[in-house]
């Protein structure tokens, strides 16, 4: 069978997640068609298994504009803009209604499993780019389809690929073992048979971002409840502690971002949760009587913990693009035009240069990573940073070369600092400057005190919006 003409085909999207159903909603606000294959069985999949986490992003900032059009055609009525969603009103208040909007456009457990160009692998150059490219994926009954498109835009996030505890980038000695007591995403302590696994239980959090503030204010919470007698947070920081260590507090310029940290700092007598610093682990024993025993890689044994909850970030999942040629920062796995401006290593806060489709772009044109898995291993992205790459790369399929090189983004400032490349830089407790992050009263802890660490007592976990999941 010939492949069609690329000019004839749809641009498929994979992933119905924030950013990917906004990508489809900007192609269709110029008459492109979409395909959108998501692998999960509903919108927002991912987004779906944080549902009880609250964004530290206002409404306002976790709608797509174009999205925003499609849907009042519908009759959809838009959230108060100032509120702040949980990850499940996310969905069904505006992830849901918007893949129903999209209609036969996004479909439903399709993993996509390879891209390529049509009769082309990545070795071969003859009339490549005059060739669609060819997507493989498999339907819920396991059978493998194939399709055609004249563009892909790979909005699959990095949700499935969560990194491990190891400091060093691979899985502990002993992690893969330990699996049954370690979890890699924030527990739902409003479920009780998890909230049963943590009470009166002694936790190590590993993990530096708003999501391990998130977790730190949760089991702080729990302590502080009638059932949670006796829960021990241990927070394990590959840094030390330092004025940025608690993101951009009163002075983020998200304020519910800002309040993450100060949880995490705040009510310091509470003595909910110890924060051991400089430890990269690299062994999970088990001491006798099956619980974990944390070892660093300069030797340092912890007291034995019951459970740990690995938060050290999220890796893009590019097996299935192994045919098309990427061109990606040796370090980030990202674009290698956006990483300079996203590089932990470089950047200590959470504002981002404007970007679209040039800095987005690959060797292989008609090819993008948008959204989360942009940034590769960077932290920090926000959804309205994807909002505006998929705006962006519609102008340019377009043809839109104007709208599409007029790229406006501004990011809110501060925020959760600094990245694992920079562990071993002396940090002091002076104020950085203007535009990085600040905390209202530096920490001046030396590495060798444990700091102790509680829920606010002004506002706890429960009604403190709380969240760094998902790029929100």
């Amino acid at each position: 069978m010939n492949a069609p003409a690329p000019a004839e085909l749809p641009v498929v999207v994979i992933g119905a997640g924030p950013t990917g159903l906004a990508a489809a909603a900007h192609l269709v606000e110029y008459g492109i068609t979409p395909l959108v294959l998501e692998a999960g069985r509903s919108a927002g999949a991912a987004v779906r298994q944080w549902a009880y986490v609250r964004l530290f992003s206002r409404w306002g900032e976790v709608i797509d504009p174009a999205a925003e059009k499609l849907l009042a055609l519908t009759g959809w009525t838009s959230p108060d803009a100032t509120a702040y969603p949980s990850g499940g009103d996310w969905v069904e208040q505006y992830l849901a209604p918007l893949a129903d909007a999209l209609g036969e456009r996004v479909h439903f457990d399709a993993r996509v499993t390879g891209v390529s160009r049509a009769g082309r692998d990545r070795v071969v150059d003859a009339d490549r780019e005059a060739q669609p490219f060819t997507v493989h994926y498999t339907s819920a009954d396991g059978r493998e389809e194939r399709v055609f498109a004249r563009a892909v835009i790979d909005a699959s996030g990095t949700w499935t690929a969560p990194a491990p505890a190891g400091g060093n980038g691979l899985p502990a000695l002993g992690e893969k073992a330990a699996a049954e007591h370690l979890t890699y995403r924030v527990p739902d302590l409003d479920n009780p048979a998890v909230r049963a696994r943590y009470a009166g239980k002694r936790t190590a959090v590993i993990g530096s971002g708003a999501s391990a503030f998130t977790a730190l204010a949760y089991l702080a919470d729990l302590a502080a409840s009638e059932d949670g007698a006796a829960t021990k947070a241990v927070w394990i920081l590959r840094r030390g502690i330092s004025g940025s260590t608690f993101g951009g507090g009163a002075a983020d310029q998200l304020p519910a971002r800002g309040a993450l940290g100060l949880a995490a700092k705040a009510a310091v007598d509470a003595g909910h949760a110890d924060a051991v610093t400089g430890f990269r682990t690299q062994t999970i024993e088990r001491d006798s009587d099956g619980r974990l025993v944390l070892v660093a890689e300069d030797g340092r044994r912890l007291d034995a913990v019951d459970e740990a909850i690995v938060l050290t970030g999220f890796r893009p999942e590019l097996s299935f693009l192994s045919e098309v040629r990427l061109h990606l920062d040796e370090r980030l796995q990202a674009p290698i035009a956006l990483a300079p401006l996203i590089d932990p290593n470089q950047h200590s806060c959470g504002t981002v240069y404007p970007h679209g489709h040039r800095e987005l772009s690959h060797p292989e044109a008609g090819i993008y990573l948008a959204g989360m898995k942009s940034y590769g291993r960077a932290p920090t992205f926000l959804a309205m940073t994807g909002y505006e790459q998929v705006r962006s790369i519609a102008a340019a399929l377009a043809g839109d070369t104007y709208a599409a090189d007029r790229v406006e983004l501004t990011l809110p400032e501060t925020g959760v600092c600094g990245g694992a490349g920079l562990f071993d830089t002396p940090e002091t407790d002076e104020a950085p400057a203007e535009g990085c992050c600040t905390t209202p009263t530096p920490i001046p802890t030396p590495e060798s005190q444990p700091v102790q660490l509680a829920a606010p007592t002004s506002a706890t976990a429960e009604n403190t919006p709380a969240g760094g999941c998902c790029g929100s």
